[in-house]
């Protein structure tokens, strides 16, 4: 007495397929005992596993007999499952360090073990990069040991210095310090030339593990002893580890070679010295102290300069550090992120090489800390970005991303040889945003020279005549439609964000010109006008009751607050008060906001975007919501690590950060919502 009514065009497998894009799944189980349950087994590929129940014929791989042997199989694949996951001991991201000396950083976990590595650049392939994988891809380790050279015993504490990135890690009888040499202005001279310093004090033993993987592991590493340490054979600079005194035992691993040694600690600390970019196994000229006293005020002394204070201080620093780690000295270019691959969605293909210089993302990070007091990372900055500007076919043509020296990326590719973070497969190098159309750049640059004016700070005819080419460029394109702030690989659109931040490229442009010469440019206010009506006009949807992700789009996306944040719409415009709302309710999870929740047509489920829940922290600030910005803020000062390190996205479901590291666009949101509360609250305490 059952009638099934069916599409023509759907079964069980095409709806199996679209599970497995919507949630990213590497594999699939699929149980049935239905004729229906067949076109779900036949979808099934390598990897995937079908369970047939009952008899009758079928295209299932396995068979069970009944319910009860069902409930059996999912029992034993969560036991087998919790086994593998406890023993892959994942290392969480919100754990982890970052030490830099302005050229490339060493991601280092809670055990002490530098992960991950690149020289001599950033954006240069890993040295170690068992962040990625395991051990076998790169990892330099020393823990405290029995004579035999094994141990459990974990660090009781691991904290930079104050106001530096001189890293200390202790265990009760041990202690670690890592740091890169910055002094002698290194921090500024062409990378090729990097010291990185581990110092062990303390008492007991120490066991030492050093496994070098040129290139995520696709050259071979081989090893060999100098009379002073070891030396890397086979790259193309020379690389030496200096250890004097220590016994070092080198053995095979497939083709690469790791060498381990076990010290006994006395009065005397043991220093090892990774020299890149020279053979040179002499002592150094200046103590381990000096060295570490120059780089420690190499840190200090520019943190003194912040204006940083109120309940966040010391949080502000953290974050700021964290931005100057990705300040490339010798160019002044700002990387978006130290690391690649650190996956959006755990075990999915969400993964991107972020170790390059956004010129809207530099922007962005540079009025941040302008806002903090520092002007010199954002004049720095400009200089990189002007000469790229040169190098344009026209301004109109600056690209979304660059390398840190300012040269185009080369194309995106993968490297098979390591797993991926958690399983998180490919891992990548290079970014195809590069190829793409992002018209929403010209913005943040823009308000960056605006407010360097606003504090004063000396520019020169050169900015004028950027801020004249991002105008240009603006006029040329605005009309355009493009892949937006999200990099989305799939058509272009007319997005929301990027007509509000060509709104704000003209409007700036505006405001800049009248600091200057005390007059208006009446075409550009005209132009300010007719992108202002073309938002007002097909920007808004009337259906969804907000301001939306594109034109003739329904979709809430956090980006589309931009239309108030930059002025575009006042602060009472009933349409703006809805598109925050909006937000709030459809895009909100936890502490943190989404981007959106539209099929971007790549597969899984990304976290939260702590820019995002920044941007929803100043629009309630707007519409006078100061308890609830608050409470968003104090969420977001929850994701941040132990070390002060945030990721791009946080995961409110499993409670686990996402994303590449340290990233910019994290750390300038933090610090412009502890900014942003900490004025609404002086403006709520003056009023009677």
């Amino acid at each position: 007495m059952v009638v099934e009514f069916a599409t023509d065009r759907s079964n069980k497998g095409i709806a199996l397929e679209q599970i497995r894009r919507k949630v990213g799944a590497t594999a699939v189980l699929f149980v049935g005992d239905d004729l229906t349950d067949e076109h779900g087994f036949a979808a099934l590929v390598q990897g995937d596993v079908g369970v047939k129940v009952g008899l009758g014929e079928s295209c299932a791989g396995y068979r069970v007999s009944d319910v009860d042997e069902v409930a059996q199989l999912l029992t034993r694949l969560v036991e087998e499952r919790q086994e593998w996951l406890s023993g892959r001991r994942l290392t969480p991201l919100h754990t982890l360090s970052v030490i830099s000396d302005l050229r490339t950083s060493a991601v280092v976990d809670g055990q002490g073990r530098i992960v991950w590595l690149c020289l001599p650049r950033l954006d240069s392939p890993p040295l170690f990069a068992s962040l990625l994988g395991s051990d076998e891809h790169g990892c330099f380790g020393i823990h405290p040991c029995d004579d035999h050279g094994t141990s459990e015993v974990a660090p009781v504490s691991q904290r930079c210095e104050s106001d530096t990135l001189v890293l200390r890690t202790n265990w009760q009888y041990a202690t670690v310090t890592d740091y890169f040499d910055c002094g002698g202005g290194r921090a500024f001279q062409r990378a090729g030339r990097a010291d990185l310093i581990r110092v062990i004090e303390g008492s007991g033993k120490v066991k030492i593990t050093f496994s070098p993987r040129l290139d995520f592991g696709r050259s071979p590493t081989r090893l060999s002893l100098r009379d002073s340490g070891l030396e890397i054979e086979g790259c193309m600079d020379s690389i030496v580890l200096h250890a004097p005194g220590v016994e070092w035992t080198i053995r095979s691993e497939g083709r690469h070679q790791s060498a381990e040694a076990i010290v006994a600690l006395d009065a005397t600390p043991v220093v090892l010295e990774l020299r890149y970019g020279t053979s040179n196994s002499r002592p150094h000229p200046r103590s381990e102290s000096q060295r570490r006293t120059e780089t420690s005020l190499f840190w200090s002394n520019w943190c003194k300069s912040l204006r940083a204070s109120g309940t966040h201080t010391a949080t502000l620093r953290q974050s700021a550090l964290m931005l100057r780690a990705l300040c490339y000295g010798p160019t002044g270019a700002i990387a978006a992120a130290a690391t690649t691959s650190l996956p959006e969605h755990l075990g999915g293909s969400r993964n991107w090489d972020y170790r390059f210089c956004w010129p809207r993302d530099a922007a962005l990070a540079c009025s941040a800390l302008l806002r903090l007091g520092n002007t010199g990372t954002a004049l720095r900055f400009l200089d990189w970005l002007a000469a790229v500007v040169e190098r344009c076919e026209s301004p109109d043509r600056l690209r979304p991303v660059y390398t840190l020296t300012g040269a185009d990326l080369g194309a995106e590719g993968e490297v098979g040889e390591v797993p991926g973070y958690g399983g998180s497969r490919p891992v990548r190098v290079g970014n195809a945003a590069a190829q793409q159309v992002q018209l929403d750049v010209f913005g943040p640059i823009v308000d960056l020279i605006a407010s360097l004016a606003e504090h004063g700070a000396p520019l020169s005819a050169e900015h004028w005549r950027l801020v004249r080419s991002m105008v240009s460029a603006v006029e040329a394109r605005w009309q355009e439609p493009d892949h937006g702030i999200w990099e989305l690989r799939g058509p272009k659109r007319h997005h929301v964000h990027t007509k509000a931040m060509c709104f704000l490229t003209v409007d700036r442009a505006i405001t800049l010109h009248k600091m200057e010469t005390g007059k208006d440019i009446s075409h550009w206010i005209e132009l300010r006008e007719l992108i202002r009506a073309a938002v007002l006009a097909h920007g808004f949807s009337q259906r969804a009751g907000c301001f939306s992700a594109a034109y003739e789009s329904d979709q809430p996306d956090a980006a589309a607050l931009a239309v108030g944040l930059v002025g575009l719409v006042s602060e009472q415009d009933p349409r703006w008060r809805e598109t925050v709302e909006k937000v709030a309710r459809e895009l909100r999870t936890g502490p943190v906001v989404l981007r959106y929740r539209y099929d971007d047509e790549l597969p899984g489920r990304e976290g939260g975007f702590h820019l995002c829940t920044a941007w929803l922290i100043r629009a309630m600030l707007t519409l006078r919501r100061d308890e609830e910005a608050r409470d968003l803020l104090n969420g977001m000062l929850a994701c941040v690590g132990p070390r002060g390190v945030l990721a791009e996205q946080f995961d409110a479901r499993y409670e686990i950060a996402l994303g590449n590291l340290p990233q910019a666009y994290s750390h300038l949101a933090l610090i412009n919502s502890i900014l942003d509360v900490e004025a609404a609250t002086l403006r709520g305490s003056q009023q009677p």
